[in-house]
């Protein structure tokens, strides 16, 4: 028995839109990751990009569960000596609420080369309009 592997003729990228409002984040993140890999299709392959283009929309009204708005914390660092940076989620919601999803959705990815291509097809937008009607997308359901 031969392993199967994808072709790129066999390949065919959907396009699928999401309404983040009310939705829990974690469960977001992780329907949004699946579609991404393709682990939805039949023809899924780990070492092959075969996933779907994703769309969010009302990214800033996501929401979390718990007390992890005031708890979960989003750190970085500069570089520089005593750089470390913290923000909390409700910081970070006010700032740059795209970030969260896009942070949530990148750990469930590989880490690596291919997860950085399947990020580049996640489309995040804040607000219920987007610039991709012309590829008219499916509602995924969540």
């Amino acid at each position: 028995m031969k392993t199967y592997t994808p072709k790129p003729a066999d390949i065919e990228h959907k396009w699928f839109i999401v309404d983040a409002e009310g939705v829990v984040l974690g469960r977001l993140a992780s329907k949004v990751a699946q579609v991404l890999r393709g682990k939805h299709k039949p023809i899924w392959a780990p070492h092959v990009d075969v996933g779907d283009f994703v769309v969010v929309v009302n990214a800033d009204k996501v929401r979390v569960s718990g007390r992890k708005a005031e708890q979960k914390v989003y750190i970085h660092n500069t570089g520089y000596p005593g750089g470390l940076r913290t923000a909390t989620y409700n910081e970070m919601m006010a700032k740059k609420p795209d970030f969260i999803l896009r942070e949530a959705v990148k750990g469930m990815l590989p880490h690596n080369r291919l997860g950085r291509k399947m990020l580049k097809k996640l489309k995040i937008y804040t607000s219920p309009e987007h610039p991709h009607v012309a590829q008219q997308p499916e509602t995924l359901p969540m």
